[in-house]
């Protein structure tokens, strides 16, 4: 495997980021076609130098190399290194691909804007944060990479930096993922004390050695590879958006379309699952951080879905289904089916872009309306882009041939196998999950493109289908939404695909256990979905959404009223915004004010500054009365100076 191959991937979206950025100064009107032509062309070459990467590493090869040395602090040599094995090649694939259709898809939805050259190189930069987190061979380049995709994404969110609500959102992005990345820091921390090593290889290897430095007292009892793992999923918790660090991903939608996709789809919320997959010799040492990782992600799939019931904004929707299938694959983390969760992640990156860019379609052809009480009909104006969404739809509903219902019917079988406490209940909510996914699905469905026209009279005349370039990308990813489960379930999962870059404990490996009660791949789980109660759940959801917005529109209304107390919880997003605004940002500013006015004003200015400077003005004050200006005056003082001194002689010299 070609070392210059794989740094030429991985650099190309930062050369493609500095020359669409030179366009921008050069000239920000004329240098547009430079800077989406270099942008574009970069992430092209990372994608083709990911395919031939993939090839290599899906064969059989993997390489791991450090490319310079960045410091050497005693034995601990920190290094830019590179590893490459199936599990890191896949993400590059995913990563690069999802990339390119939004590079793409910007060209015609970003057109029109001031900042169209700004726009792709943040989106490259952004591409280029990703490969260099995915690749990473050591724990400090991937804390920099999972650093790179926070910054940029805090540019991308507040893109229109005029508008206050897009300046809240990307701050509370920042803040929200400054308290997962505190933890994330310590946890690396307690790996280089626990295992003298920064280095993947080094680590796991003492890992699985049980080969761990003695460390000092922790909290609670716990162990150093409890407190590490534990630690290293705050920083996940953060990144990927789980309860309670969730708040900030719905906001991001501040943000233009295509950055939405680009941060929903496969990029910086899949990095924490991506990043707990490529740790798992350190989370099958504690079964204790496995089943919190469990727990907090059946509690986001569930939970953070059913807030997309009540949302009518036609992007949020689909920022809370990115919420709750992060939960499905966090959940299968914690029951050791790493290689369920890093599929899902796949299948649903191709979905869940194709939602994104498809609801873009639909804002652009609605002139920036995202309220879906105000579209309707939408199907006879844009057919390509309500087709592309009905697939996305079924992909993520989990219906059978569609990819989404291999990978989530996988997760939801391997967590049924699983032997952690509270296992059972985790597999009865994800399996509830499907219900609720497949109602607010086709709830989004339904209200944009069937039933009567809502929009008003000027906004219909000017309805059409979206051009080239934004329906091109909705048809090059609906096609992998389509088939990819179906035909990579068995090379990915039957065999020993991950063999050497995931490893799972031995009795803990529920998705064999799952593959072996359906029978096999990928025809033996399609046959047996059929029995599964989370498909006929799906389909109660479809048919429920149909029921409440086609047959009976006026019923969704009735159930809010007669559910009144829950329907206004689920509005309010369980109060999380109001507590988090009232006591961490209220509290901020009441403890800012208090330093301000006792601190700052009562002891800084009013005591160290104002006091001393009131000192030197009593002292002047005393000095100023034997300041007279006479000539005896001070000459008498001399000789009292003289006399005095004299005395003091004498006494000291009779001694």
């Amino acid at each position: 495997m070609s070392e210059s191959l794989i740094l030429s991937a991985v650099l190309a979206p930062l050369l493609g980021a500095i020359l669409a950025g030179g366009a921008a100064l050069w000239d920000p009107r004329r240098g547009r076609v430079f800077a989406a032509g270099f942008a574009i062309a970069s992430v092209a070459w990372s994608l083709a130098a990911s395919a031939w990467i993939a090839a290599d590493a899906f064969g059989g090869a993997t390489a791991n190399f450090n490319w310079y040395s960045w410091a050497k602090i005693g034995e601990v040599d920190i290094a830019v290194g590179f590893l490459i094995d199936n599990l890191s090649a896949l993400m590059m694939l995913t990563v690069s691909f999802v990339s390119l259709m939004v590079h793409v898809y910007t060209v015609g939805y970003m057109r029109e804007d001031s900042g169209f050259c700004r726009f792709f190189a943040y989106i490259a930069l952004f591409t280029f944060a990703m490969m260099m987190l995915v690749t990473a061979n050591n724990f400090l380049q991937l804390f920099f990479g999972w650093e790179a995709v926070g910054l940029v994404s805090y540019l991308l969110i507040g893109f229109w930096f005029t508008r206050p609500s897009a300046i809240y959102a990307n701050l509370k992005a920042f803040l929200v993922n400054r308290v997962g990345d505190l933890g994330f820091i310590l946890g690396i921390g307690l790996v280089l004390a626990a295992f003298g090593s920064l280095d993947y290889g080094m680590v796991f290897e003492r890992a699985r050695s049980a080969e761990v430095l003695e460390l000092s007292a922790l909290p609670l009892g716990w162990d150093a590879a409890t407190a590490i793992c534990i630690l290293l999923f705050v920083g996940a918790m953060g990144k990927s958006a789980q309860f309670p660090l969730h708040v900030w991903l719905p906001d991001s939608m501040e943000g233009p379309t295509p950055i939405s996709a680009l941060i929903h789809a496969a990029t910086m919320v899949t990095a924490g699952v991506f990043m707990v997959a490529r740790m798992s010799p350190l989370f099958e040492l504690s079964a204790a951080a496995l089943t919190f990782v469990l727990a907090i992600g059946t509690v986001t799939a569930f939970f953070m879905g059913l807030l997309g019931l009540v949302q009518n904004d036609i992007k949020r929707v689909v920022a809370y289904s990115t919420l709750s299938q992060l939960g499905y694959m966090t959940a299968a983390l914690g029951a050791s089916a790493y290689g369920a969760a890093m599929f899902h992640l796949f299948t649903h990156a191709f979905f869940k872009a194709l939602l994104f860019l498809g609801a873009g379609s639909v804002i652009i052809a609605m002139h920036h309306e995202q309220d879906m009480r105000k579209m309707g009909g939408l199907r006879k104006h844009m057919p390509l882009t309500y087709w592309t969404a009905v697939l996305g739809s079924l992909a993520l509903c989990g219906i059978p041939p569609f990819s989404g219902f291999y990978s989530k019917d996988l997760i939801i079988e391997a967590v049924g196998a699983s032997q952690l406490p509270g296992a059972w209940a985790a597999h009865l909510f994800l399996a509830a999950g499907a219900f609720v996914t497949a109602l607010y699905s086709f709830r989004l469905l339904f209200l944009a493109f069937h039933g009567k026209e809502r929009m008003s009279e000027e906004a219909k005349s000017h309805l059409h289908e979206s051009p080239w370039v934004v329906t091109g990308p909705l048809v090059l990813l609906a096609i992998p939404s389509v088939f990819a489960g179906m035909f990579l379930l068995d090379p990915m999962l039957a065999g020993d695909f991950f063999e050497g870059a995931i490893f799972v404990e031995a009795g803990r490996d529920t998705v064999g256990m799952a593959l072996e009660k359906v029978g096999g791949g990928a025809l033996a789980m399609t046959m047996h979905g059929f029995l599964s109660p989370a498909l006929w759940l799906a389909v109660g959801g479809i048919g429920f959404a149909w029921w409440l917005h086609l047959g009976w529109p006026s019923r969704p209304g009735m159930i809010a009223l007669t559910l009144a107390p829950l329907h206004k919880a689920l509005l309010r997003k369980y109060g999380l915004d109001d507590f988090n605004d009232w006591f961490f940002a209220g509290g901020a500013r009441k403890l800012g004010g208090v330093l301000w006015s006792r601190v700052d004003a009562g002891v800084v200015d009013g005591f160290v500054v104002n006091g001393f400077a009131r000192l030197v003005g009593g002292f002047s004050r005393v000095l100023r009365v034997v300041q007279t200006g006479r000539v005896y005056h001070y000459a008498f003082t001399m000789l009292a100076g003289v006399a005095l001194a004299l005395v003091l002689w004498a006494r000291t010299g009779s001694n």
